[in-house]
């Protein structure tokens, strides 16, 4: 019995040992297999170059400059035999580059070196090229230091058009973890179109496969793909441009100027501006504080960041939604005394003197607030509210920049979600003048110029190709029924007589223009007035900050629309600097060819 129970024993062992014996034989072999093949076979990812950004014509907004990264043998910090020789690279390339800081290249260096790393540690980023080429050579043959080229991105145009370009910067872990390209480039947009469209800039990751030794040096290359990437064309027109910077000069505000036919923007400015370069290699705390400080406002892209009361550029979609409601039509007037009383309230026409007997044509051309109150309290909020939303407000307008706002669009609802309150009837009459929350932003007010001045929603872009390959417009839709459609000429023809006629509160503006042009001026305050005050204080006796803004809206020329022009100058008060801005832009768009002069 004991024999037996020996001999299975023994029959069991040399069961288990020939499997086993099996395992790393044959089955294990597929696995170690591919572990020589990996310790046989280097991959590289190779980091694209990032796509050229261009205007209308061709000339490049965002570029590379090329130049040269350093990078020092891996493992010297490792080991007390070997940190003498990190000292003395260090040393040798601070002694040649003398903007270089010894303790920032340790820094750099130690952060990254580690016993996982076989590849050399990069301790500068960029050198550029005509800076190195007296170097180049010696340092190369240093068996410790490795000099490979390098890109950095470069804004020619400095601080012109920062909004619509934007800035790359360098990568965060949370951008390295959803972005592998980011991962081999360290750079990543960070605004404007370099934001929006940073995976067609990117490109694509190149990958090289060579056979190494035990010792990881390269016995031949066995794969190679390259990296690419995508350049972009915008469409606006950078000549335009820095005229529209140089009428803003030192003051804060936005101008757009759209191509009716497919939304492209030829120019769209949001000021003051600012330097997009230092921001590629990291600003200093000190210029950072000073833009962050500025009460202008610099870093916020006011072209779709920027929210502000419209005033009354919004008559004329207000002004829509009274046709064909509560027996108001075209011809329907109200009596402008110069204000009106409600719950004890005084609500005030911007006209002291009042305009007398007015309808929606000829309220829109002097911007009447008494006939909007009036038509307001007999439409109500909930018909205003609708087609305020329904023509372009409290939506995105779509265009092509990162993080666009809505706006708001005041309502009953909007109100019941946001404080739990009920509407007031007052409030009826602010939103009806654009003022009280009522919020926009610049691209949505030249969207809803040209939805008015040609009949249907057009989508603001500014993409105009990527590598060659012209890219399509948007389709144009209908946002208005067919009796809305029957009042539109109506309303543009009030648009005409603000800037034709006399008493057109943009007459002055373009009576001597080369062009016939619709608009709509307006006033948005940035502080309310008292109702208990008699007469309302003189834009000039506030503070600058406490001024209202300037707003005019427009489109040329009036028969066959082509340009719509949208103007806010920050504090500006009563479009008195907002219209000469616009006109001199006309005025401009002739010259340049886009516009012909009227015969």
């Amino acid at each position: 019995m004991r024999m037996r129970v020996v001999i299975i024993f023994i029959i069991i062992f040399f069961i288990l040992l020939l499997s086993r014996i099996y395992y790393l034989s044959i089955k294990s072999n597929v696995y170690y297999e591919e572990m020589a093949q990996q310790n046989a076979i280097k991959t590289q990812f190779l980091a694209p170059v990032r796509g050229e950004i261009s205007d209308a014509n061709g000339k490049l907004l965002a570029t590379n400059d090329l130049g040269f990264s350093i990078s020092i043998k891996p493992y010297l910090s490792l080991r007390k035999s070997s940190y003498a020789l990190l000292e003395r690279e260090i040393e040798e390339l601070t002694n040649t580059f003398k903007d270089l800081n010894a303790t920032v290249l340790y820094r750099t260096y130690k952060k990254n070196d580690s016993y996982y790393n076989q590849d050399y540690v990069e301790v500068v980023d960029f050198i550029d090229y005509a800076t190195m080429i007296p170097h180049f050579s010696r340092l190369n043959l240093r068996e410790n230091i490795r000099i490979k080229p390098a890109v950095k991105r470069q804004y020619p145009y400095k601080a012109l058009a920062s909004h619509i370009i934007g800035y790359v910067g360098k990568v965060s872990l949370n951008d390295i973890s959803e972005n592998e390209i980011a991962k081999l480039t360290n750079y990543i947009g960070k605004s404007g179109v370099e934001l929006y469209y940073n995976e067609v800039l990117q490109g694509e990751k190149g990958v090289r496969q060579v056979k190494v030794n035990a010792l990881n040096q390269e016995l031949g290359e066995l794969f190679y793909k390259q990296a690419n990437s995508k350049d972009i064309q915008l469409s606006i027109d950078i000549e335009l441009q820095e005229y529209l910077a140089k009428l803003f000069s030192d003051n804060a505000g936005t101008a757009i100027v759209m191509n009716l036919e497919d939304g492209s923007i030829l120019a769209a400015g949001s000021f003051p501006e600012y330097d997009l370069n230092p921001f590629v290699t990291g600003i200093s705390v000190a210029e950072w504080k000073k833009l962050s400080n500025s009460l202008d406002h610099p870093f916020t892209n006011k072209l779709v960041n920027g929210l502000y009361p419209p005033g009354s550029v919004v008559k004329m979609g207000v002004g829509l939604s009274f046709m064909g409601q509560e027996n108001i039509n075209a011809s329907t007037q109200f009596f402008c005394s110069g204000s009106i009383e409600l719950g004890g309230r005084n609500f005030r026409c911007w006209n002291r003197a009042g305009h007398k007997q007015v309808d929606l044509k000829s309220a829109i051309k002097g911007s009447c607030d008494v006939y909007f109150y009036e038509a307001g309290l007999r439409v109500g909020i909930d018909q205003i509210s609708s087609m305020m939303s329904r023509i372009g407000f409290g939506v995105k307008t779509g265009v092509d920049l990162p993080n666009e706002f809505v706006g708001t669009v005041p309502s009953r609802e909007w109100k019941m979600l946001k404080f739990n309150q009920p509407w007031y009837q007052g409030e009826t009459l602010n939103t009806s003048i654009g003022q009280g929350n009522f919020l926009v932003t610049p691209m949505q007010v030249a969207k809803y110029t040209a939805a008015i001045a040609k009949g249907v929603e057009i989508t603001p872009t500014l993409l105009k190709s990527i590598d060659n390959n012209l890219t399509q417009s948007k389709q144009k839709e209908e946002i208005f029924n067919i009796f809305e459609k029957s009042q539109l000429p109506l309303i543009r023809q009030a648009m005409y007589e603000v800037a034709n006629e006399q008493g057109g509160t943009a007459y002055r503006y373009y009576k001597d223009l080369p062009l016939t042009v619709a608009a709509k001026t307006g006033t948005a305050q940035v502080v309310g007035f008292s109702q208990a005050e008699k007469q309302r204080i003189k834009e000039e006796d506030f503070k600058y900050y406490l001024r209202s803004h300037a707003w005019i809206t427009s489109y040329a020329p009036y028969q066959n629309p082509k340009y719509v022009v949208t103007v806010l100058v920050e504090h500006g008060g009563r479009s008195l600097s907002a219209g000469p801005i616009s006109a001199k832009i006309y005025e401009k768009l002739i010259e340049m060819g886009y516009l012909q002069r009227k015969n």
